[in-house]
């Protein structure tokens, strides 16, 4: 089992959020996770919210090990091609640490706060599954040209190349069961899920057959979810069991709302155990 550490930005100043990812490569997690979005989404809904990926790149020059990335950033706030090249760019400050989650965003009065779009849930995956395949194109090609319902691309080329080749791992966030899952199962290298497991477990069969219709093999898309460290320990034993027996390989810790000492007690006497 990998591990990850959510460090949820919101209601929190920049040098919280260094202390809270050096706290996690310090303490080995695997990966360190902020979310996109522009606004808090808990408690003073005016208090600090930094940008996702402005933060990444800043995240990535001032660590040396932990993989970073964002849960999940929502393809309508940014063109494709622009979070190509900002992902790639992260990829360089980090030597090749980043991690690309995408989803199709959901905070309908974010979008509306911001003047952004905000179109139905079919029109978003759509849009969501074209953006991938614009990011794997600029990502990997010279000279690339595309024509698609959202948008396009005339004879472009952006360099340099990802560290990581062929690109950065694309996690795909999502449950639903009618679009979003066949869509992970076509073009996810991680899934990440929320739910019981059993509802995951059930889940996983549309990615799996959706992935062997594409010509994948499911067995390469890897399973992850989130845990709460919040609860009793025992009950955060028997989610990580529920989990682990449905599948799933990598769990993201959520940043606990009793603070560091609860963190830091489950990395020295849980974590090990697990």
């Amino acid at each position: 089992m990998r591990f990850g550490l959510d460090v949820a930005q919101h209601q929190l100043t920049w040098p919280e959020l260094l202390e809270r990812v050096r706290f996690a490569e310090d303490a080995d997690f695997e990966g360190a996770w902020v979310f996109d979005h522009f606004k808090a989404l808990y408690g003073d809904r005016t208090g600090p919210c930094l940008e996702a990926w402005t933060l990444l790149a800043a995240l990535a020059a001032s660590t040396e090990r932990i993989r970073l990335g964002a849960l999940v950033t929502g393809i309508t706030y940014r063109h494709p091609a622009i979070l190509a090249t900002e992902a790639v760019t992260v990829d360089h400050i980090s030597n090749g640490r980043l991690e690309l989650g995408i989803g199709a965003a959901w905070f309908e009065q974010e979008h509306h706060e911001l003047g952004v779009p905000f179109p139905p849930a079919p029109e978003r995956i759509a849009r969501l599954e074209e953006g991938i395949g614009v990011m794997r194109r600029l990502m990997t090609e010279d000279h690339t040209s595309f024509e698609g319902h959202f948008g396009r691309l005339d004879d472009a080329t952006y360099r340099p190349r990802p560290v990581q080749q062929p690109h950065p791992p694309i996690w795909i966030g999502g449950n639903g069961e009618r679009l979003m899952l066949p869509l992970v199962g076509r073009q996810a290298d991680v899934w990440h899920a929320f739910g019981p497991a059993e509802a995951l477990a059930r889940r996983w069969e549309i990615v799996a057959r959706s992935a062997d219709r594409a010509g994948r093999d499911p067995s390469s898309i890897v399973r992850s979810s989130s845990l709460s460290i919040s609860e009793p320990w025992e009950e955060v034993r028997r989610r990580f069991v529920a989990l682990r027996d449905a599948g799933f390989t990598y769990l993201v810790i959520n940043w606990p709302s009793e603070g560091r000492a609860r963190a830091e007690e489950f990395v020295s006497d849980i974590m090990p155990t697990l």
